[in-house]
């Protein structure tokens, strides 16, 4: 296993809601945003599961810092 990997039963699953309110979005952008393959899912049954490591690092890979000029 790679350095930072976690096993299955160490990985937390977020539900499409509650993506939708850790990133202060609507659900739909949530499920664009895993469609499109920006955002890593698994399916289960008709719904979808984020892991919450992934909606971090999306979000940290997506900050717009502001540069001094």
């Amino acid at each position: 296993m790679a350095a930072g990997e976690r096993t299955l039963n160490e990985v937390q699953f977020l539900t499409v809601a509650e993506v939708a309110s850790v990133m202060r979005v609507s659900k739909m952008t949530v499920y664009r945003l895993v469609h499109s393959g920006h955002l890593p899912a698994i399916r289960v049954g008709r719904s979808f599961r984020v892991p919450e490591q992934a909606v971090h690092e999306y979000l940290r890979e997506s900050y717009v810092g502001v540069e001094s000029a």
